[in-house]
C-alpha cells in the first residue's frame, strides 16, 4: 500500500491572509487524518510565509500517523527538526526566496554536507529523506550520505504526463528500483494530482509514500477535502 502524506501549507496560507485562526491548521491536521491520510507533512520556510516554526512546533499534539518535515538544513531548521523528533524529515535544497521546491539534491556535489546533517537527525532516531531529481548518480549519492529514503522529484513526470508523454515515467520506475537495490525507501511528490497519480502509483514499483499539497487543497476546493482524501486513496491503492 503506498502513503498518502498530505502536505498542509496551503491552508496555513490561507490562515494567514487574514491573520487569526481560521482556518484552524492543527484541527485541519487532525480531521485529514480521520478521513484516511497516513500522514502530515509540513514545509516551514525561514520566511514562515505559510507553515510558522511554532506551527511545526504545536503539531505534533494532533498528528497521531506519520509527521514529515521537509525544509533546507539550515541550522534554524535543524534545531527545529531535533526539538520536535518527527517521523521523518526530507531535505530539500530550496533557496530562502524559492516560492515553491524547483530541483533536488546534487548528492556527490553536497555529499559531506549532507552527510554532517544525516548524521544528526540519526541521533535522534528520525528516518531521513533526501529529495532529488530521477538521475541515478544521485540516488547512489543518496546511499553514501546514509539516507534512509529518497524523495523523487516529480514535476517532470507531471508536465509530460499532461501532454502525453507517459515515456517520463520510464526514468522514475528505473530510479525506484535502482533505490530498491540500494536499500533505500522511495517516496515521491511535487505536481502530483488526482490526474496523473493513478498512473503514477500503478506503475513505480516499490513506492512506498507520496506528498501531496497544492493540488489536493486546491482540488478540495471543488470536491470536498474528505472526498479527496479518499479519492487519492483510491486511486494509489
Amino acid at each position: 500500500m503506498v502513503k498518502l502524506s498530505v502536505n498542509i501549507n496551503k491552508i496555513a496560507t490561507l490562515r494567514n491572509a487574514r491573520g487569526g485562526d481560521s482556518p484552524n491548521l492543527l484541527k485541519m491536521a487532525n480531521d485529514i487524518q480521520s478521513y484516511g491520510a497516513d500522514g502530515i507533512t509540513v514545509h516551514p520556510r525561514p520566511d514562515q510565509r505559510h507553515i510558522t516554526y511554532n506551527d511545526a512546533i504545536e503539531l505534533p499534539k494532533v498528528v497521531h500517523k506519520e509527521f514529515n518535515i521537509e525544509g533546507n538544513p539550515i541550522d534554524k531548521f535543524v534545531n527545529l527538526v531535533t526539538n520536535i523528533k518527527p517521523t521523518q524529515v526530507t531535505l530539500v535544497p530550496d533557496t530562502i526566496d524559492a516560492i515553491t521546491s524547483n530541483s533536488g539534491w546534487d548528492t556527490l556535489k553536497n555529499k559531506n554536507f549532507l552527510k554532517d546533517v544525516i548524521m544528526e537527525f540519526k541521533k535522534y532516531d528520525i528516518r531521513t529523506s533526501v529529495f532529488v531529481d530521477p538521475d541515478l548518480k544521485y540516488i547512489e549519492g543518496a546511499k553514501e550520505i546514509g539516507a534512509d529514503r529518497i524523495e523523487l522529484y516529480t514535476e517532470s513526470y507531471a508536465n509530460n504526463f499532461q501532454k502525453g508523454n507517459l515515456k517520463e515515467l520510464n526514468k522514475f520506475i528505473e530510479s525506484s528500483k535502482l533505490a530498491h537495490a540500494l536499500d533505500l525507501g522511495i517516496n515521491a511528490g511535487h505536481d502530483l494530482n488526482l490526474q496523473n497519480i493513478n498512473y503514477f502509483t500503478s506503475n513505480m514499483p516499490y513506492l512506498d509514500e507520496v506528498s501531496i499539497g497544492h493540488a489536493l487543497i486546491s482540488e478540495s476546493l471543488y470536491l470536498g477535502i474528505e472526498n479527496v482524501v479518499n479519492l487519492y486513496l483510491q486511486k494509489m491503492n
